[in-house]
Formats: C-alpha cells, sequence, structure tokens
C-alpha cells in the first residue's frame, strides 16, 4: 500500500515522463486546474485535487489501447497513495474500469474530464481563441451540435453534474472558471 503523497512538480516529472503529445499536457493542466479550482470552491485539499487531475489520463499517449490499467501499475510503483490510485481509475468508469465514482473528488473528475475537452473546443472557434471571454452560454449552444467536438462524451458529462447534484450550466461555469486560472500553461 503506497503511502506517497506527491507535490506538483512531482507530478508534472511523472506526467512528462509518460506524455509528449502538447494536446495531452494542455488536457491534463486544464483538467488539473479545473480540479484545484473546484477544490478551492469546496473546501477541499487543493494539492491533492490537482495532482489527480494531473496524472488522470499518464497512460492514455503510450498505452491507449490498456487506457487506466498501466496508470494504476506505475503509481503504484511510484508508491502514491490507495486513495489517489482509487480517484484516477474512477474517472474511466463506464468507459476503461469498474471503479465507479463515490466521493466528491471522483465524482468531479468523472464529470469534467471530457468537458474540458468541449470547453477547450468552444474557446478554440471563437475569434479570441480564449476561455477568457467564453460564456456559458456558448458552451451549451455548441453541446447541442452533436457533430461539434464530437469526441466529448455529453452522456458523461451530464451523468457526472448528476452525480454531483449540480446544473449542466453550473457544471460548465465552474470548469470554464477553472480553465481560465491555467490559461497560459494550456494555450487557451
Amino acid at each position: 500500500m503506497g503511502t506517497h503523497i506527491p507535490t506538483r512538480e512531482e507530478s508534472y516529472e511523472l506526467l512528462k515522463k509518460y506524455n509528449e503529445t502538447q494536446s495531452l499536457l494542455n488536457h491534463a493542466q486544464a483538467v488539473e486546474a479545473v480540479m484545484r479550482y473546484a477544490a478551492k470552491l469546496k473546501g477541499e485539499n487543493v494539492e491533492k485535487w490537482g495532482a489527480i487531475g494531473l496524472v488522470h489520463d499518464l497512460d492514455y499517449e503510450k498505452y491507449p489501447e490498456i487506457h487506466c490499467q498501466m496508470t494504476k501499475q506505475i503509481l503504484e510503483e511510484s508508491g502514491w497513495e490507495d486513495e489517489y490510485i482509487r480517484a484516477v481509475l474512477s474517472h474511466g468508469w463506464g468507459t476503461c474500469t469498474e471503479v465507479e465514482p463515490q466521493t466528491e473528488l471522483e465524482k468531479t473528475l468523472f464529470a469534467i474530464d471530457e468537458l474540458t475537452g468541449l470547453v477547450t473546443a468552444c474557446a478554440l472557434v471563437r475569434p479570441s481563441k480564449s476561455v477568457m471571454d467564453l460564456e456559458v452560454k456558448s458552451v451549451k449552444k455548441k453541446w447541442k451540435e452533436k457533430s461539434f467536438a464530437a469526441g466529448a462524451n455529453r452522456e458523461i458529462i451530464q451523468k457526472g453534474a448528476d452525480m454531483l447534484g449540480i446544473t449542466l450550466e453550473e457544471l460548465i461555469d465552474m470548469t470554464i472558471k477553472g480553465m481560465r486560472e491555467a490559461a497560459t500553461q494550456i494555450g487557451l
């Protein structure tokens, strides 16, 4: 059983050890930023939520066909706490793991992972190409266009909002605000 609580630097180094693609690094940092923002709102451990957000797709670039399984092994070998590993695995519930999100942290990660992709796509079609002036209503409008950012699974996003007991609008608002905190790092 791992007892290691990673720093932000350690989490980022681990991410970069397994991922080189800029879009994947940006996605990881977008999820991290939203998780940190959500943790602040809820009075939770910002560093913990951030670390889990940062490494949630750790194995995706090198092992997409067994996504989440290699992450579990890598984090165990790095001595990460079981609670952190479980949280990371829960984001793949119903697609690549059987780990159902139970805690507020897990439900938040599950809900915002796909949504950061949709928000990124919405920002990139704006004249500013930025999240800084992106509004919830713009994301909602694009939400209805199934062909727009088709990779962003709307069913999972909605299920996540329901799990958290919040509206889709509230989830989108939180995601945009969280991503604004890392706009420079993620190129938005």
